[in-house]
């Protein structure tokens, strides 16, 4: 496994694969890997003659006063995983060489409407900062697929949104989320959560199945469903952001009695830990 911290040996080991036919999967991370990240990296080995993961955690997508200086750093930890998951390359880029102009003043990239919506409206630029640091990662890698965890859904439109518009020759893939024993979707952020948190948490889970049998079921109005989820989640003590029932292709409002294919999504925060999750459902 080779580990490259600069553009420039990127580009070379890249070149080199490149005229040899190889073709090429990434799979962009923040680090603290968990089965969840190992799900996409057997399917980009699946997928392609080689496999890049790349190691960063991109300021400009954390708000003010959000945990850009706690989150978790587990480089050497990492390494590790993912030389026992036979990777070919890992980047762990420099912030200075990656935010040639500083993480303030340095081109953004905005990804409009679907970026302002769910997690958009409760972390104003975080979606910018998403497509900002995948757009860097795409140039220069020049993957022939990049995959993405359904965990974080909204952040898969934008992304696939984003590579339509732009016309980037890149296929995004998406795998399907990996849960812990309780149901919560596994993520780097849990490992905030104390041991009654953890237990807590699974009431995350249970709200979207429950929402899921009542959407398959007829049982009650969009707007029932949503507020009775809300009710129960606040009643075992979290602190609900959203949770909405939407179209599942680009998370517009339902369109009741149209729409099929529908999507519950949530946030909310258990003590100091923001958590999403997702199910998809097919009424």
């Amino acid at each position: 496994m080779e580990i490259i911290f600069d553009l420039k040996g990127l580009r070379g080991a890249v070149s080199g694969w490149k005229n040899q036919g190889n073709s090429i999967a990434l799979v962009p991370t923040m680090g603290n890997l968990h089965l969840g990240h190992l799900s996409l990296i057997e399917g980009a080995k699946d997928q392609a003659d080689r496999t890049v993961v790349s190691i960063f955690v991109n300021p400009i997508q954390f708000g003010h006063g959000e945990d850009y200086e706690l989150y978790p750093s587990t480089l050497e930890q990492d390494l590790d995983i993912l030389r026992d998951a036979n990777v070919d390359l890992v980047f762990a880029p420099n912030l200075d060489e990656l935010y040639p102009a500083g993480i303030e003043a340095d081109t953004r990239i905005t990804v409009p409407d679907i970026s302002d919506i769910l997690c958009g409206e409760f972390r104003p630029g975080h979606f910018s900062g998403v497509a900002t640091v995948v757009m860097k990662l795409l140039i220069n890698v020049q993957p022939d697929y990049a995959f993405f965890g359904e965990k974080d859904y909204q952040q898969t439109l934008v992304i696939r949104r984003m590579v339509s518009d732009l016309l980037l020759p890149v296929k995004v893939l998406t795998l399907p989320i990996i849960r812990e024993e309780n149901g919560l979707a596994m993520s780097s952020r849990n490992s905030y959560l104390n041991e009654s948190q953890k237990q807590l948490s699974s009431g995350i889970y249970k709200a979207i199945e429950k929402a899921a049998t009542m959407l398959r079921t007829g049982a009650d109005s969009f707007d029932g469903i949503e507020k009775s989820s809300v009710d129960w989640l606040e009643e075992l003590g979290f602190k609900v952001e959203y949770f909405s029932i939407r179209r599942r292709q680009d998370l517009k409002l339902v369109n009741d009695g149209v729409d099929k294919s529908l999507i519950i999504l949530v946030a909310a925060w258990i003590g100091d830990t923001r958590l999403i999750d997702n199910l998809q459902v097919d009424i």
